[in-house]
């Protein structure tokens, strides 16, 4: 069954959904949840809860077993396909699969546009983000708080302002000369954040390989937080992984030489966006990320590396998927993974 997803101009609050004049033909879409494990809770007390002001209590007995660490999954199957394989997209840290959907200011995101370009496209919320949801049982399941970014956090953290460039002002707020992310929009990307813990990367590693045991062979494209996920991934199923595309990764895969070895035969891409050097982490991130990429060619394996600004791409913030000239950097991506026999 073909479904036509047509777009429309609107506007919403002030911001403007551009109009798209090529339609989204689909051949199928959906959704499933992977990963989850049975957590139990014994030994708290029962209690009564009103649902309602005037509601009748109900007694809610916390005690039992619950589903935690599963993953929520949104697939889009085009019409007609182009990309080899299907096409994951994986988010980075405080987000979801928002990410790759839409832009703060309402263009098309990264999902819209590799779905046009044909590739068949699975848009993940990692454990305990978004729809996967997360467990506020009466017993602690993940170790340690939750972290919920702030947007001047963002502003600055994220490359769209410098150091000390945030004001609750909007009028003195300093944005990084030139750069593309949509930054008046700020307060509608705060929208998006939602709480981490930064003690879960096994659950969620463990639902990425569910995920790529029932849909791969695939390619990979991972942001942030998710290129450790991305790359660890591969070197576990590097038989189900044709492709790494890691934009501005924050962590990288498992450096031990014989999981290094693993990716001799995933070609991979390391996309980095503008104002690094001016930063006071991403210096030594994307070192690290250097590193990585040479042990992985001194093992055998191809690793791209690309800093935007080197190729005339510039002004790009660390949510380069989000930028104003997001359609730029998606075309350079797919042009490399035609090259290697990805896209027809």
């Amino acid at each position: 069954m073909k479904r036509t997803v047509a777009a429309v101009a609107v506007v919403v609050s002030g911001w403007a959904v551009a109009a798209v004049a090529q339609p989204i033909v689909l051949r199928d879409m959906g959704s499933f949840h992977v990963g989850g494990e049975p957590f139990v809770v014994s030994g708290e007390p029962v209690k009564e809860v009103k649902f309602t002001a005037n509601g009748v209590p109900l007694k809610i007995d916390p005690n039992g077993t619950y589903m935690v660490g599963q993953m929520y999954v949104q697939y889009f199957i085009p019409e007609p396909r182009k990309g080899a394989v299907p096409l994951l997209m994986w988010h980075g840290g405080g987000l979801t699969g928002v990410t790759y959907e839409t832009t703060p200011d309402g263009r098309p995101g990264w999902l819209n546009d590799f779905l046009r370009k044909g590739w068949a496209v699975y848009n993940s919320d990692a454990v305990e983000r978004g729809r996967s949801g997360w467990p506020a049982t009466a017993k602690p399941v993940w170790k340690g708080d939750p972290v919920l970014v702030t947007a001047a956090n963002a502003y600055e953290r994220f490359r769209i302002g410098g150091a000390g460039s945030w004001s609750e002002d909007p009028a003195q707020r300093k944005l990084l000369p030139g750069n593309q992310f949509p930054a008046d929009q700020i307060w509608q990307f705060s929208r998006q954040f939602v709480p981490r813990w930064i003690t879960t990367d096994e659950p969620t590693l463990k639902a990425y390989l569910q995920l790529v045991d029932k849909v791969c062979p695939c390619v990979l494209l991972v942001h942030s937080q998710a290129g450790k996920f991305g790359f660890q991934a591969a070197q576990a199923r590097p038989d189900k992984i044709r492709a790494v595309v890691a934009v501005e990764p924050a962590e990288v895969g498992d450096e031990d030489k014989e999981k290094i070895a693993a990716l001799k035969s995933v070609p991979a891409l390391m996309v980095y966006g503008d104002y690094i050097e001016q930063d006071s982490r991403w210096p030594a991130i994307r070192a690290k990320g250097a590193r990585f990429a040479q042990a992985v060619r001194e093992a055998g394996g191809q690793v791209d590396e690309v800093d935007l600004p080197k190729v005339g791409i510039k002004g790009n913030s660390h949510m380069v998927m989000m930028d104003k000239n997001n359609l730029e950097v998606s075309a350079l991506i797919n042009e490399w993974l035609a090259k290697r026999g990805l896209y027809r």
